[in-house]
């Protein structure tokens, strides 16, 4: 069954994909009818005192001169704008008054807005123009109406001025899309670099971690087979999560991207502990039904601290804190340190590395309106903590 509700905008689509020229046509043909229309005579637009006189051949060229030339007004407005004022020039001489002079305004109009180059020439030419009409009606009635000329030059220049506010709010319009464009290409490529990094340097990491941990079980064929298992489950699922984020790339992929983790702690926690790292996990609490964003931001906090422990601590005990309440979702992930520090008192870190993962973490847990820190602890290892945000009330 067909929606009526979809017939229009057929027709404004087919009406959209025309030529603008044919588009503006109908209006210029319009504009050059309603000229002929007697009673709409008085409503014209007339500078000086020529007497009116009657209609004949010439009077046919005048309107159709003041009156088609608007068709091209988007795409020639320099040729519409000239024709129009000659149209205008030869009317008002040879008294041909219709409201069909009235299409001056107009094209000075969509001029102003739509002429692109050589606008001061153009403007300079139309003012000399009508410098000459204004003289020539002067000598042709006798009558000194210098005020006259001088309020009507105005009020057309208020019509060019009235299409370059509309040229220049198109402009600004224009380049405030393209601003914001560019800002989303660049916030998407952020977020798609944040999500390559989450993935695969987790995924290799414990890959690394075990393949490098095999060397030293050639002499144990269990635990040598048991390992090389887990290198090899772990290659696929790190395959499985950029396929599903290269889908996110292809315009032609049809479904859903997954594009997030599917915020199963306890499995990531259990791929680290056979990656040869001694986890806890600890959760607290039952995630809110609209905390989605918090549970996939806490998941990656879980992920990155587990990646560094990985790194850069590995084999040393950690514990990760998961406290779920209706305000917001509070992770702690610390790992132990060899031993006691110089100094005895927690500092701000980076982890090794680029200190990319922990920079995206903070902009994505901030980007929540929550807040994430990292810290030496006093043992020399490290502690990460964030609260986030759920959204719920308070």
């Amino acid at each position: 069954m067909i929606e009526l509700r979809r017939v229009p905008n057929r027709w404004r689509d087919r009406w959209h994909r025309l030529d603008v020229t044919v588009r503006d046509l109908p209006f210029a043909l319009a504009l050059a009818g309603a000229g002929f229309v007697p009673v709409l005579r008085e409503y014209g637009t007339q500078v000086g005192e020529v007497p009116a006189r009657p209609f004949d051949a010439v009077a046919v060229l005048v309107i159709a001169l003041q009156c088609l030339p608007l068709a091209v007004r988007q795409r020639w407005p320099a040729v519409c704008v000239a024709l129009v004022s000659l149209g205008f020039v030869l009317g008002q001489v040879q008294g041909y008054h219709s409201f069909a002079a009235n299409a001056l305004g107009i094209a000075l109009v969509s001029t102003g807005a739509h002429l692109a180059h050589r606008r001061r020439l153009v403007v300079a030419a139309l003012s000399v123009a009508y410098v000459g009409l204004a003289v020539a009606l002067d000598r042709l009635t006798g009558a000194e109406r210098v005020d006259e000329y001088l309020t009507f030059y105005l009020v057309m220049a208020l019509a060019w001025g009235v299409g370059a506010w509309v040229r220049s709010t198109r402009a600004a319009e224009a380049e405030r899309r393209l601003r914001v464009a560019e800002e989303t290409r660049t916030a998407e490529r952020t977020r798609i670099a944040r999500e390559l990094h989450d993935v695969v340097t987790h995924h290799v990491t414990a890959m690394v971690v075990q393949t490098e941990a095999a060397r030293y079980l050639t002499t144990s064929p269990d635990r040598l087979d048991e390992t090389l298992t887990a290198v090899g489950d772990t290659g696929r699922l790190a395959i499985s999560d950029l396929r599903n984020l290269l889908d996110l790339l292809d315009p032609g992929h049809e479904g859903p991207a997954r594009t997030q983790p599917d915020g199963d702690l306890g499995a990531l926690v259990e791929q680290t502990r056979r990656a040869g790292q001694p986890v806890e996990l600890t959760e607290h609490g039952t995630p809110a039904t609209s905390s989605g964003s918090a549970e996939r931001a806490a998941h990656r906090v879980v992920q990155e601290s587990l990646t560094n422990a990985l790194k850069h601590a590995h084999g040393r005990p950690t514990a990760v804190t998961v406290h779920y309440d209706d305000r917001e979702i509070t992770v702690e992930v610390s790992t132990d340190g060899p031993g006691p520090r110089a100094g005895g008192r927690a500092r701000s870190v980076s982890p090794g590395g680029s200190g990319r993962g922990l920079v995206g973490l903070r902009e994505r847990v901030a980007a929540l309106g929550g807040e994430l820190s990292a810290q030496l602890s006093d043992d020399g290892g490290f502690v990460v903590l964030a609260r986030i945000p759920t959204g719920g009330r308070s």
